[in-house]
């Protein structure tokens, strides 16, 4: 059984996998998930266990991933009767589990969320903080709900995008499920919009099928696939990642071989992205300088609100 969320011993609070990707990225935080314990999200099953009845990650530290990131239990894991994460036997050796996010935050919080570390990690080769007999809190913040529900915002983007691209055969869900971001609510398939029709509204999710990558060494462009059709002429369309926008990245270095790795690849990529619209600009001419051409274009302003990944069954 995978399940989105789970508690986290050394951080006192409840992540989802997304949370923890996105730390255990973070050059900035001092976390590794590997050296923490995750423990079982239903605050009566978990007050029931001691500390070392743990969960297990699952694409929590690959840059890149196909398949869903997720926790799930252990052979081990002990779970309280009645408990909605214990693992039937199905389900619980089963690899059909993960083939879809189906945790759907209702929220995208363009504010980072902040983490505080309660309880330090000891050694490099402990996975358990000092006290391991102590009894995990049962304390909560805002940003969470109370008993065992997942989450219903999240502020990590790989998040709503895993859900749309893993349900994309799935229109009707992706219709039916809600997404609020700033003061914008719509549905999921409303809030997704291909590239080549970018000018159909502004602040939404964009996204499209990578042409190339050039890799200007300090700083790249994302070319689509796709063009823009505006009085009947067809315009490329990209994006542009500053030099000075990635060295001030807390992820620079999974950044740096992600988009490496995907600039030298062949196989199909997607390039998501949030908080700018390409507008058409004029620019000058390689061979002519004197001459300009049309192409819709934008500059990232947020890395963490972009991503680029494999997403079989888009198109």
């Amino acid at each position: 059984m995978k399940f989105d969320t789970a508690y986290s011993l050394s951080l006192d609070d409840k992540l989802s996998i997304y949370d923890v990707r996105d730390l255990n990225f973070d050059e900035t935080a001092d976390f590794d998930s590997d050296k923490d314990s995750f423990l079982c999200p239903n605050d009566a099953c978990r007050a029931v266990f001691d500390a070392d009845n743990v969960l297990s990650t699952f694409n929590a530290k690959n840059v890149n991933y196909l398949r869903t990131p997720h926790f799930k239990n252990k052979p081990g894991t002990r779970h309280i009767d009645g408990c909605r994460y214990a693992s039937s036997q199905k389900t619980a050796t089963g690899e059909n589990d993960d083939e879809r996010e189906d945790n759907f935050p209702s929220e995208f919080v363009l504010t980072r969320r902040q983490y505080e570390r309660k309880t330090p990690v000891v050694g490099i080769d402990e996975s358990v903080p000092q006290e391991p007999t102590k009894a995990p809190s049962n304390r909560f913040t805002t940003s969470h709900n109370d008993g065992d529900t997942t989450p219903d915002k999240t502020s990590v983007f790989a998040h709503p995008v895993e859900c749309y691209v893993s349900n994309i055969d799935d229109k009707d869900k992706l219709k039916a499920m809600p997404l609020k971001i700033g003061e914008h609510t719509a549905t999921y398939w409303a809030f997704f919009k291909k590239i080549e029709y970018l000018q159909d509204n502004k602040g939404l999710i964009y996204w499209g099928k990578i042409k190339e990558i050039k890799d200007y060494t300090s700083s790249f462009r994302i070319d689509f696939e796709k063009k823009v059709w505006l009085d009947k002429k067809p315009y490329s369309v990209n994006v542009y990642l500053s030099k000075k926008l990635i060295e001030n990245y807390r992820k620079r270095s999974a950044f740096l071989e992600q988009i490496k790795a995907a600039a030298s690849s062949e196989r199909p990529l997607y390039c998501f992205f949030y908080g700018v619209t390409p507008q058409l600009k004029q620019v000058p001419s390689k061979k002519n300088p004197e001459q300009t051409f049309g192409v819709f274009s934008a500059n990232i302003e947020n890395l963490d609100h972009l991503i680029i990944r494999e997403a079989p069954g888009m198109e």
